[in-house]
């Protein structure tokens, strides 16, 4: 890996998720195709790039029981148990309504309302995700979402994985459909024969998925445009240099793109830390998507000491933050920015992407100096409530208007006003008595 001493160009920051003009066109067509033809569309879609022919492409009732007779009874534990503990962990985050009331008889408040239906795109094809099916659909969940609608590519036999089927069962999944891309983007935000339309898609996927999700947003709401992986440790001399690189291979093997960074104030643990990474990749499976995404976007950045390693570390804003110091505690407290944050060596990042309970949908590319993981509160939705009383409206009419009429809004000022001009009242009232028609004597 390289080790860097300059900390002025640190940067985990990639430019990898706003896509050629080609490709742009591409999805624009095929969101347009799917609106104009449907279920026609998605059917030839799914045909064309994942190379299954599927009449109707509803995950049926005997598919999800095939699934829980496939896969090992102890996996299916350890997937209800994980749901348990990201169910539990989001339940903490919900809010109730607030109202509060003065003195003077104003009533204001805050109304909060779970969106009515949500859309969950999980990866597929030769890839399987329970745990991202368990993080997108829970939260919406308890947060008291009715309608959860579910998509994934096929694979070439024309079904999805079982643990994919198995998490969107626990986690309470009732329309879950076989089709990915852009296609399935499209059908969630404007519907199909099949698929009802959504309020909000979330889930992450490839370049044409985000793309699509782009394109759509503002006639749906989406999560976030989700880049690729990324990890940032803050380590002092005191830690393993095994433990370190494996940590940071975690998240190299997800994707080329991936970026895996070490911020420590020991030459000693970064040169140990390089011939570990070199060591571990040679073993990996995916070697290959590893090597690369050390070679392009991983880094170890040597620094005087831990407090100038916390201020790089808040310049990076990482989507994962490893705090490995003798104080992990003391060091979370000066930290700013970062997706989610691990303390100490037992809390590998796996640990949350997997089974603690915080959600592991996180801002990526230094996002997370503006924004939070995939939460409860992305479910609901937040409408003011204000309730004047005539006191209230008598003692502030005249202020109302004279803001109004600084932004020349007359109409603004009149509204408020109309209420107490009591001359305007009886003048008004005069006219329209005089243009009222007379009376008509009705004889019975």
């Amino acid at each position: 890996m390289k080790i860097i001493k300059d900390m002025s160009g640190a940067s985990i920051k990639r430019s990898v998720d706003s896509g050629t003009e080609n490709q742009r066109r591409a999805v624009q067509g095929i969101i347009a195709s799917v609106q104009e033809n449907g279920d026609r569309a998605v059917r030839e879609y799914t045909e064309k790039f994942d190379g299954v022919q599927l009449e109707n492409y509803r995950v049926s009732q005997s598919e999800i029981e095939e699934a829980f007779t496939t896969l090992d009874p102890e996996m299916i534990s350890i997937i209800e148990e994980a749901a348990d503990n990201i169910r539990d962990f989001h339940s903490k985050q919900k809010r109730p309504s607030w109202f509060t009331t003065k003195e003077d008889g104003t009533m204001l408040g805050q109304k909060l309302t779970p969106l009515d239906s949500v859309g969950v795109y999980v990866p597929g094809g030769t890839a399987a995700y329970p745990s991202s099916v368990l993080m997108n659909v829970l939260p919406a969940k308890v947060a008291g979402v009715k309608r959860i609608t579910m998509v994934s590519p096929p694979g070439k036999d024309g079904k999805l994985s079982p643990g994919v089927l198995v998490a969107a069962k626990i986690a309470g999944v009732e329309n879950i459909f076989k089709v990915g891309g852009a296609q399935a983007v499209a059908a969630l935000a404007y519907g199909t024969e099949s698929i009802t339309p959504v309020d909000k898609i979330t889930g992450p996927g490839n370049i044409y998925v985000a793309l699509a999700k782009r394109e759509v947003f503002g006639d749906v709401d989406i999560d976030m445009i989700a880049g690729p992986s990324e990890i940032v440790i803050l380590a002092d001399e005191h830690q393993r240099a095994d433990e370190i690189a494996a940590d940071l291979l975690s998240q190299a093997e997800h994707d080329v793109f991936a970026s895996a960074v070490l911020v420590t104030n020991s030459s000693t643990l970064a040169e140990s830390v390089s011939s570990q990474v070199e060591r571990q990749l040679s073993s990996l499976p995916r070697e290959d998507i590893a090597r690369q995404s050390i070679n392009d976007f991983g880094a170890i950045y040597v620094t005087r000491d831990i407090e100038e390693g916390i201020n790089v570390v808040n310049q990076l804003a990482a989507e994962h933050l490893e705090i490995l110091t003798e104080k992990p505690f003391e060091t979370m407290a000066k930290i700013r920015h970062a997706g989610a944050i691990f303390l100490g060596r037992y809390s590998s990042e796996p640990v949350g992407d997997y089974f603690a309970g915080p959600n592991h949908v996180l801002p990526t590319n230094g996002t997370a100096r503006f924004s939070s993981p995939l939460n409860v509160d992305e479910f609901m939705k937040k409408t003011s409530v204000i309730s004047y009383s005539e006191t209230a409206l008598q003692q502030n009419y005249q202020k109302i208007a004279k803001l109004a009429r600084l932004e020349g809004l007359e109409a603004h000022a009149r509204a408020v006003e109309i209420r107490f001009d009591k001359k305007r009242n009886r003048e008004e009232g005069r006219a329209s008595q005089r243009s009222a028609p007379p009376k008509r004597r009705t004889s019975w």
